[in-house]
């Protein structure tokens, strides 16, 4: 059968490191002792299946599921997959095999949750509801609350009727939305109205328009027609010139002789012309000849009066040179031999004496120094000193403040111990807690921390860490009043409070000594006490108080966590918060988390805030002294570095004259070696080469005059050549005449008509065609200035009707189209929405009146299959349901009363009977439900050994018939069920001492 489990395996989850259970197709009973992990494997299905660790009500996440000292487990559920009923066979085959993994990071490692949730409602498989998976604490819960409402839940009455007011609800609401979406329209085809409205008032702008146009290409032809009639009053004026050409033919007629005669003239004078053509070239070579010759005279002539004054500067600069030396050679033999003498010992005396200056500056330097560098030695040291307080100081503050702010909080926890735990919040939600608590089955318990108290203070800290935000955590004692709570905090916006589901029933827990840490250290349940055991039970089933170990310092922390390898250790915390754990070959040490808020279980705060306060004084008091401490290296510092200015200032100058002195001696050493180097020099050679510039300047100005007259002949020639072929060319133009003017005036005349007609002809063309215009009705009686006047009479006309519009007319007509279509399209769309909404209206209330119908139906199969159920045992009973008010009640009635009496409430049967009630109201539900395995865990509590073979035989006859996969858990004897092909039993192993 398709959607029935096949095989479950386990690895690392809950008590089981590996599990493997082969199922059959019927029923199935799987037995053991308690402690042997039956519930796990429906613990495990309905992980598997996609619930929450909460909803498992056997952890808060899926972590806390990895069996100790793993680091991972895993989930395998094989689910049959053939018949008609199959999943996608032709992808998944005959078996769909379900895997779920556990880590202990926060890493997901899934695979599409949407095939999964596919699955899940193909095979109508919900693992939430009890009349599919029961686990015990459901069994406990399910008939024994004694809660009306949660038996009607269980019915999925509720459910549908919920589900079918929901969908009337966005139903009403998609409603709504449409004929707002109706209504929306409606402005719009206002605006659309408004629109043509005012297209229609501007058509006659556009008729104005229209009919400029067509003026103006009636004046662009009209212009056209009157340059035609121009040429036709030009056309008559020629053929009036043409009249009178016979008169002046006789004319020239008369002139023909004296024609001829200027025409041998004219060859003359052409024959004269050709010659002087060939002459003028001559000249033209002439011209160029004179005018190389002229140009290279001129050269010359420049070049001769650059040398010439070149020649005469230089002899008056060496005569002049030649006194002076005369002068100086007479006045330096005189003077040589004295100066020398005298120089030579005042250079020796000036160097020595500036020598032991520079050694004494030197000295000065080299000393200013080191006395300078000293200086900053001992202010460096002085501002390190400085800078130590400084820092001291600052660091004291931030303490101090710290310590108040601490303060301030331990006074306030004096005050009001409940505040600690959630501050204002917490008093909030206390108070609506008060004012909500008949609502309650039990008033909820917390926050944790207000009911938790230290056997030593010493390890406030560490327990702290250790527990974190359980302590603000509240406890119910079922899901019911989780909800109200959580309505409570969401009413005093208490955001993200931690709620712990546990049975106030339950007594502390005993835990065996074999299941706590192999350790001397002590544990967090061992330094802590409340008088409340379901406290307890808590911290040690969601904090695992028994299996965290707490320690003094780090390194015995470390040796305890990761080198002993202890059993049954979960986490180890030091005194000062830090964490360490292993997984599997991984060692962790977190830090501890500074910013929390440490101390909170403390009791003794009063001592603590006057420990802070004895502190803060001190601190105080080291501030108060260093900062008078400070005030003494403050003035050194001042007073060195004052001296260090002067002192560099003192060496700068005595720098600054020692390299004045350093120069002044290379100056003089220079000047002496100068005056050494100086020899009496001899001017015959300057009297011998002042001798040939003389002779040089005499053939140099021989040489002048002669260019000076080969230069005035050359200019003579050039200017006669240059006379003469003007007086040829002023005859040449003489004997050439002017064209006939006339002739070319005549042509430019006509060219200049024919250009204005064609352009004429173009621009008219361009605005429109000759038969355009002739089907407008011609240009006929109407002047270019008369149609002007029109085009400008109706452009004022035209510009007053625009400016009442600031739109074209174009542009609204565009606008006009797109909103009409807008509009179309919307309508189209509403009209798609409302006919959708009505097929949907009419399919609910079809809907509605079968489930109406069959919900009367449903009491009474329910009833009948109840009555058969427990007439098996002599017990007659009835179920009541109420939709309205959605509640379902049951009636039972015991054969041993002999009053007959009705009994209301089961939770005044016995265990035994109120078990056997529940079976039966379990397997009427069974019979109106559908889904392809179902899973009991400890049907047959508290029943007596009659009862629990009557429920056995009705469990096997009701799952034969039935036909679907049974699962049963039971840690009772079930010998008297015998297997068969359709009864499979299995006994899981005794747990491990």
């Amino acid at each position: 059968m398709a959607g029935t489990i096949s095989r479950i395996r386990l690895e690392n989850f809950m008590c089981h490191s590996s599990l493997h259970i082969e199922l059959g197709q019927h029923v199935n009973f799987i037995t053991g002792q308690n402690g042997s992990g039956k519930s796990a494997i429906l613990t495990a299905l309905c992980i598997a299946f996609g619930s929450r660790a909460k909803s498992t009500q056997r952890a808060s996440a899926l972590k806390d599921f990895i069996k100790t000292g793993c680091s991972y487990a895993a989930i395998i559920v094989d689910i049959n997959n053939q018949g008609e009923d199959a999943f996608k066979p032709e992808v998944y085959g005959d078996l769909v095999r379900l895997e779920r993994r556990i880590t202990e990071s926060r890493r997901k490692v899934a695979h599409r949750k949407d095939d999964l949730i596919e699955i899940i409602e193909h095979f109508n498989i919900d693992v939430e509801n009890p009349c599919v998976i029961m686990s015990q604490d459901k069994s406990r819960e399910f008939l024994h609350s004694g809660n009306n409402k949660d038996k009607f839940k269980a019915t999925l009455l509720q459910h549908v009727n919920d589900l079918l007011l929901a969908i009337r609800e966005l139903l009403d609401n998609a409603d709504s939305v449409v004929q707002e979406l109706e209504k929306s329209i409606k402005p719009a085809m206002r605006e659309l109205d408004e629109l043509q409205q005012k297209i229609k008032n501007m058509e006659h702008i556009e008729e104005i328009a229209h009919e400029i146009d067509n003026l103006k290409k009636k004046l662009a032809w009209s212009w056209v027609y009157d340059v035609d009639r121009q040429i036709e009053e030009q056309t008559v004026k020629l053929l009036k010139l043409k009249e009178r050409i016979p008169a002046c033919q006789e004319k020239i007629d008369g002139n023909a002789a004296m024609i001829v005669k200027l025409k041998e003239e004219l060859t003359d004078k052409e024959i004269n012309a050709r010659s002087l053509v060939e002459k003028s070239r001559e000249v033209t070579m002439m011209k160029e000849k004179l005018e190389d010759d002229i140009a290279q005279a001129v050269a010359l002539k420049i070049e001769l009066e650059r040398e010439h004054v070149r020649g005469t500067n230089v002899l008056k600069n060496m005569n002049n040179r030649v006194k002076q030396l005369q002068k100086q050679i007479h006045d330096f033999r005189v003077q040589y031999i004295q100066y020398t003498q005298d120089e030579s010992s005042k250079a020796e005396n000036d160097m020595c004496e500036i020598q032991q200056e520079i050694n004494s500056l030197h000295s000065n330097v080299t000393r200013l120094k080191e006395e300078e560098r000293g200086l900053h030695e001992t202010q460096m040291g002085i501002v390190k000193s400085i800078q130590n307080m400084e820092t001291e100081i600052v660091e004291n503050r931030k303490k101090i403040t710290q310590l108040k702010t601490h303060i301030r909080d331990l006074q306030q926890r004096q005050s009001d111990k409940v505040s600690t735990f959630g501050g204002q919040r917490v008093r909030n939600l206390l108070k609506s807690i008060e004012r909500q608590e008949r609502r309650f089955n039990i008033p909820p318990l917390g926050p944790i921390g207000v009911h938790v108290k230290l056997a030593s203070e010493s390890w406030s800290f560490a327990v702290e860490c250790a527990l974190g935000r359980l302590l603000d955590a509240f406890i119910v004692s079922c899901h019911r009043d989780s909800v109200i709570l959580r309505e409570c905090a969401k009413e005093v916006n208490y955001h993200n409070l931690q709620i712990i589901i546990y049975d106030f029933a339950k007594p502390r827990l005993n835990i065996p000594d074999h299941l706590l840490p192999s350790t001397t250290h002590p544990t967090v349940l061992s330094v802590i006490h409340s008088e409340n055991p379901t406290v307890l039970n808590v911290l040690v089933d969601q904090g695992s108080a028994e299996r965290t170990v707490l320690v003094r310092d780090y390194e015995v922390g470390r040796s305890v966590a990761f080198d002993n390898r202890i059993q049954n250790l979960k986490d180890v915390y030091t005194s000062d918060g830090y964490k360490m754990f292993s997984r599997g070959p991984v060692q962790t040490i977190l830090p501890p988390h500074r910013k929390g808020n440490a101390g909170r279980l403390c009791t003794s705060l009063g001592e603590k805030i006057a420990e802070m306060e004895s502190e803060i004084a001190d601190m105080e008091r080291i501030i108060s002294q260093r900062t008078r401490n400070m005030k003494n290296p403050n003035d050194k510092r001042e007073d060195i570095e004052l001296k260090i200015n002067n002192l560099k200032r003192k060496r700068v100058e005595e720098e600054r004259l020692l390299e004045s002195k350093k120069v002044q001696l290379d100056d003089i050493r220079k000047t002496s070696a100068d005056i050494n180097r100086v020899t009496l020099s001899d001017t015959s050679e300057l009297e011998a080469e002042m001798m040939q510039v003389e002779v040089d300047i005499e053939q140099k100005e021989l040489l002048v005059q002669k260019i000076n007259l080969r230069l005035t002949k050359a200019l003579q020639d050039e200017n006669d050549r240059r006379a003469c072929y003007k007086e040829f060319i002023d005859g040449v133009y003489r004997e050439v005449g002017p064209s006939n003017v006339l002739e070319l005036e005549i042509e430019r005349v006509k060219d200049k008509l024919q250009t204005a007609e064609q352009e004429s002809f173009m621009k008219a063309s361009i605005i429109c065609s000759e038969s355009d215009v002739e089907t407008l009705g011609g240009v006929a009686g109407s002047s270019p200035e008369q149609l002007s006047a029109t085009i400008n009479k109706l452009e004022l006309r035209f510009h007053k009707e625009s400016s009442r519009y600031t739109e074209s007319i174009d542009g609204l007509r565009a606008l006009h189209i797109k909103k009409k279509e807008k509009i179309k399209d919307k309508q189209q769309l509403y009209e798609g929405f409302r006919d959708k909404l009505n097929s949907c209206q009419k399919a609910l209330d079809m809907r509605w009146k079968k489930f109406q119908r069959n919900a009367a139906l449903l009491k009474r199969q329910l009833t009948w299959l109840f009555n058969e159920h427990l007439g098996k045992k002599g017990i007659s009973g009835f179920i009541n349901v109420d939709y309205k008010e959605r509640l379902l009640s049951v009636e039972l009635t015991m054969p041993q009363d002999a009053s007959r009496d009705t009994i209301t409430d089961t939770r005044g049967l016995s265990g035994g009977e109120r078990s056997f009630s529940t079976l039966c109201f379990t397997l009427a539900l069974h019979g109106m439900t559908e889904a392809p395995f179902r899973a009991m865990d400890e049907f047959d509590v508290f029943m007596d050994a009659v009862s629990r073979k009557i429920s056995l035989d009705t469990l096997v006859d009701f799952a034969v018939t039935q036909g679907s996969q049974w699962i049963f858990i039971t840690p009772h004897d079930i010998s008297m069920v015998q297997p068969g092909d359709r009864i499979k039993k299995q006994q899981m192993a005794a747990p491990r001492g």
